[in-house]
């Protein structure tokens, strides 16, 4: 057993997904059955709050409500993208002043707050901040413990098995879809690119077209009168992981689209990202970074890239790009990851109490044991496994080649 735990920090941060409200509601509530006399405190807009010593105390009201957190979407106590690491950056915003270490200022706060324990919720970007956070405080000797949980809807964290929030994206994607799907019917030749979250990892475009056609299964269709399934089908998969041929989908597509007057495309936000940046620069384009170096995805627009690439050789008449992420990663988490986050809230608080640090997540490469993994060993861009039943079931359901599945990024 470790020094005695008398108080805990909560923070978010990265992007939303599903699951973080939710990991507060369930933190708070295992600490005020197991521990009810530690003091919690939550830091307001994630790694940001930290630097601007801004918290939130939680009082006993909350705690008596905190089962109600579990009911909403996004996070209550607020986000950011701060890199501690990233000097330059905290200057510039203003977080830290110029000669400041910002991970110092971390540490100076979390001390003057008397925090021993920091639970940080977020993906790899928010792990790593706090691995190197945790590695700071141990070389200057703050005696401080950092027990993080794995958030993402890209569900690609090495080696998390599953991310907290990515089932329930995946649902609400596929949601989302059944509605813009409709718009088929607006414009003959309608081709309509569904573009979906995840940068190097296509698991959640994978996931959410599988949960998509699920929906389908569950509706009756009247193809006498036009309303086929095959007009409302997946038609087409790319993820980053795979090698994409142009002009053979654009072939097998063609053929698609003479029959049923509209193709539907699920596309992952960093689908062929490269080689879309590589085509920006030639023509004298910059791509802006955010503060961990990513491109801005948004400025790379990689759904209107697939639009314009097979609008033309599909002979569209119209062509619409919609976007999922904002609406999918809002939601409030379902009955599958509210599980999954109480499992892990609750062997959070297990560890903290035993000041073990880490990222709590069933463990890939040790039997999917639930425990706290080392923060050297976490690590983002995991690829998804392009292997895996499931989708090689969803390919060859809706007629794509698997052959297509050639280069994986690692």
């Amino acid at each position: 057993m470790g020094t005695q735990v008398k108080k805990v920090g909560i923070l978010t941060a990265g992007g939303l997904a599903p699951c973080l409200s939710s990991a507060i509601g369930y933190l708070v509530e295992r600490y005020s059955k197991v521990a009810p006399d530690i003091e919690i405190i939550c830091y307001v807009n994630g790694y940001m709050g930290l630097l601007q010593g801004r918290s939130l105390r939680v009082t006993p009201d909350v705690r008596r409500s905190a089962k109600a957190l579990t009911e909403h979407g996004g996070s209550p106590i607020g986000n950011s993208r701060v890199k501690l690491t990233n000097v330059k950056d905290c200057v510039k915003r203003g977080l830290v002043k110029e000669g400041q270490n910002p991970q110092k200022v971390a540490a100076d706060q979390l001390v003057k707050d008397g925090v021993d324990v920091l639970h940080t919720i977020g993906g790899d970007d928010t792990n790593t901040a706090a691995a190197e956070l945790a590695k700071f405080l141990q070389a200057n000797h703050y005696a401080l413990t950092v027990v993080g949980l794995p958030k993402t809807v890209d569900n690609d964290v090495y080696p998390i098995r599953q991310s907290l929030g990515a089932w329930t994206a995946a649902e609400q994607g596929a949601r989302f879809f059944a509605n813009v799907v409709a718009e088929h019917n607006a414009n003959p030749r309608m081709l309509i690119v569904h573009e979906v979250m995840g940068r190097n990892c296509g698991w959640l475009t994978a996931a959410t077209a599988a949960a998509y056609r699920k929906l389908l299964d569950g509706l009756t269709f009247v193809p006498e009168i036009g309303l086929s399934r095959m007009r409302k089908e997946v038609h087409a998969v790319y993820i980053p992981e795979m090698a994409l041929d142009v002009t053979a989908e654009a072939a097998r597509l063609r053929r698609i689209m003479d029959e049923n007057d509209c193709v539907n495309l699920f596309v992952s936000e960093g689908a062929c990202v490269e080689n879309i940046i590589q085509e920006l620069q030639a023509r004298g384009e910059e791509v802006p970074r955010d503060a961990f170096g990513h491109p801005r995805l948004d400025k790379v627009n990689v759904g209107g890239w697939f639009g314009k690439q097979f609008a033309e050789m599909l002979g569209a008449e119209k062509t619409l790009v919609q976007k999922s992420g904002y609406f999918s990663r809002a939601a409030p988490s379902n009955a599958a990851d509210r599980a999954l986050i109480r499992r892990c809230a609750n062997k959070a608080v297990a560890c903290a109490l035993k000041r073990v640090p880490g990222v709590v997540g069933e463990d890939e490469d040790r039997g999917n044991k639930l425990s706290a993994i080392a923060f050297d060993r976490i690590k983002g861009g995991k690829p998804f496994n392009l292997d895996t039943p499931w989708f090689d079931d969803l390919l060859r359901a809706i007629g794509q080649p698997t052959g297509a599945k050639v280069e994986v990024k690692h």
